[in-house]
C-alpha cells in the first residue's frame, strides 16, 4: 500500500516533469494543478510544503538561464568556497562530514566476499531510497520504485557478500542528510567499490556546495585531468551513492541539466529543492 508521502512525491514529480518540459511557456498555477488533478489551492500548498517555495519560484530555479548564472558565478571558486566555508554554514555542512574509504583490492576483485551488508528502505523527499552499509560505512544509496529490483541491483554489485535487511546507525546518519538541521549529523563514512580514478572523481563531487552547480570539464580540471571529461562523465554515471555524493550538481556547460542515473525529473527536483533551501 502506498503511503501518503509517496503519493505526494509522485504528484510533485509529475508537476516537475511538466515544468521541465514546458518551462519556456511559463505554465501557470491553474495549468500545473490541473495536470496533477488538484485544485490550485491544494496544489500550491502541497508543492510549497515539499519544496519550500512556490511552483513559480521553483520553475525559475530549474531553467537553463538560472543554471548558466550559477555556473558563471562559481566558475573558479566553487570548490574553494566549499573548503573555506568550514562549518560556518549548515546548508553546506554535510559535504564536510563525509569521508570515502575505498575497498581493498581483494574486496574489489572478489565481489565483496566476507563482507556483511545491512540494507533498508526509507522514504525521502525524492521517493523510495535504498541504503546499504558495511561495518565501515555506506556502500550503496539509490532511488528505487521497486524494492526487489533495488536489492537485486546491490546484490549484483557484491555477489559474494552476505545481506541482511537491517537499519543500522550508519544508515540512520546517512538519512539525516534530508533534514534541514544538519548540525546534528554525526560523521558519515562511505565504503566504496571503485577504481582510484572513480574514487578521486567522487571525492571531488563532495566539495561542491549545496545549491551550486558545476560541469564535467570543471571536475576534470580539479583532478588535474583536463582532457578527461568523458572519463569523468563515466565515473559520475557510475556513482553508487545518490545524493550524499552529489552527482546531481553536475550539468552540461551549456546550462542544460543533462542526464541522471535515477531520472532527469528527479535530478530537476533535487536541484530545485536545494536552491529553494538556500533561498529561504
Amino acid at each position: 500500500m502506498e503511503t501518503q508521502d509517496k503519493l505526494n512525491y509522485d504528484r510533485i514529480a509529475e508537476a516537475i516533469a511538466y515544468i521541465k518540459a514546458n518551462f519556456k511557456d511559463q505554465p501557470n498555477l491553474d495549468e500545473l494543478a490541473e495536470k496533477v488533478h488538484l485544485s490550485p489551492f491544494h496544489f500550491q500548498r502541497l508543492f510549497s510544503e515539499w519544496a519550500g517555495t512556490s511552483p513559480k519560484k521553483f520553475l525559475q530555479y530549474t531553467t537553463v538561464e538560472h543554471a548558466k548564472k550559477l555556473l558563471k558565478a562559481n566558475q573558479t571558486s566553487v570548490f574553494e568556497t566549499a573548503h573555506e566555508m568550514g562549518l560556518s554554514g549548515t546548508s553546506r555542512l554535510h559535504e564536510l562530514f563525509i569521508n570515502i574509504e575505498g575497498m581493498t583490492p581483494a574486496e574489489y576483485k572478489n565481489g565483496g566476499k566476507n563482507l556483511k551488508i545491512n540494507y533498508s528502505f526509507a522514504e525521502s523527499p525524492f521517493g523510495n531510497i535504498l541504503v546499504a552499509s558495511t561495518e565501515k560505512g555506506i556502500c550503496h544509496m539509490a532511488f528505487y520504485e521497486n524494492e526487489q529490483i533495488g536489492l537485486q541491483t546491490i546484490q549484483g554489485h557484491f555477489p559474494q557478500a552476505t545481506f541482511q535487511r537491517k537499519l543500522d546507525i550508519l544508515q540512520q546518519n546517512a538519512l539525516f542528510i534530508f533534514q534541514n538541521d544538519w548540525s546534528k549529523l554525526k560523521q558519515i563514512k562511505l565504503h566504496l567499490k571503485g577504481t582510484d580514478f572513480q574514487l578521486k572523481v567522487w571525492e571531488t563531487l563532495l566539495k561542491i556546495p549545496m545549491g551550486q552547480l558545476t560541469t564535467y570539464g570543471s571536475v576534470a580540471q580539479q583532478i588535474e585531468k583536463p582532457t578527461a571529461s568523458r572519463a569523468v562523465g563515466t565515473a559520475i554515471g557510475s556513482n553508487p551513492v545518490a545524493f550524499l555524493i552529489p552527482c546531481h550538481r553536475i550539468i552540461q556547460a551549456s546550462g542544460n541539466l543533462g542526464g541522471y542515473m535515477w531520472g532527469t525529473t528527479r535530478k530537476t527536483a533535487i536541484i530545485g529543492w536545494e536552491s529553494a533551501k538556500l533561498n529561504f
